[in-house]
């Protein structure tokens, strides 16, 4: 590391610091007690989790910190059930394309995990088991809310892995009337309509091919990974879009470089729903989700430095 890159801003006593801006705030300690969270996934360089719940933690007076976690597919299993044996790691965040790999290392699932068959969040209990829960619709829902209601509507979504089920199951939860599930895996996307239409019979759920094929959808919704790379096109045909219509794409990508279909949906003036937006949505969830185990650890921290 070269210049001010590698330079880590330490305390009087020597210890790292997290700097946390605000009114009568210090910069968090980095010590032995501190407790670890870590997001898994592959990638993770674009993920902007550590700094964000790294804040929210210090702010929160909590001694705690979110680290990256590279995961390679081929050691997952073994990599998983290393970080869980660590001590003094309280919970993870789970992105692509592990959410549904994911289930078996929860002893315990929330409903609307249970119906995705998927997770990105798992916390620690004090039994030292762990539990699971999936917030990617809690987070889309919160963030389209904001723009228009979704009741009545009929939804497109490309993409039914971990993301896109749970996205899909937030929709039909708030009332959408229609949802066309569209993924490379025709059985995949099918065996998701099928579990959906279950639980939510109120919504015409069907897995389709998208596009020019099935007019009408006033809300398009991206869940998948593409995008995720510069020149990646579209998910796949959305079909028209104007200036009705609610777009969404789960992918961040840097501000001023939206994917091909948020850049689709500003050019027609319809309203835009980012991954930004989304994990902005979620993040309230998750930090309560992750309450036991955060007041747990903070306790034990102070006890730790009493001792």
């Amino acid at each position: 590391m070269n210049g001010a890159q590698g330079v880590v801003p330490v305390n009087s006593a020597g210890e790292a610091t997290i700097d946390v801006d605000g009114p009568d705030m210090r910069g968090a300690a980095i010590v032995g007690a501190t407790r670890l969270y870590a997001i898994v996934g592959d990638p993770v360089a674009q993920v902007r989790s550590p700094g964000v719940y790294t804040e929210a933690f210090a702010r929160a007076r909590h001694n705690a910190v979110l680290i990256p976690a590279l995961v390679r597919a081929d050691r997952f299993d073994e990599t998983i059930r290393g970080l869980m044996a660590l001590g003094n790691l309280d919970g993870l965040l789970v992105t692509a394309p592990y959410k549904a790999r994911m289930v078996p290392f929860a002893a315990r699932l929330s409903a609307r995990a249970s119906i995705v068959g998927a997770v990105n969040a798992l916390r620690r209990e004090p039994d030292g088991s762990w539990s699971g829960d999936m917030f990617d619709g809690v987070g889309f829902v919160a963030a389209a809310r904001r723009i228009a209601p979704l009741a009545g509507r009929r939804a497109l979504l490309f993409g039914c892995g971990g993301a896109g089920a749970a996205i899909a199951a937030g929709l039909a939860a708030d009332g959408v009337a229609g949802l066309t599930l569209v993924d490379p895996d025709a059985t995949r996307a099918q065996r998701l309509a099928t579990e959906l239409a279950r639980h939510y019979p109120q919504c015409e759920v069907r897995a389709g091919r998208g596009g020019h094929d099935e007019p009408g959808h006033d809300v398009v919704v991206n869940a998948s990974t593409v995008g995720m790379r510069d020149g990646d096109p579209l998910p796949g045909e959305p079909g028209p879009i104007d200036a009705r219509c609610l777009v969404g794409d789960v992918v961040l990508r840097p501000a001023g470089s939206p994917t091909a279909l948020v850049a689709r949906a500003l050019a027609a003036g319809a309203r835009v729903v980012t991954g930004q937006d989304m994990h902005a949505g979620q993040r309230e969830a998750i930090l309560d989700f992750f309450a036991p185990a955060l007041a747990a650890g903070t306790s034990s921290t102070r006890k730790q430095e009493a001792g």
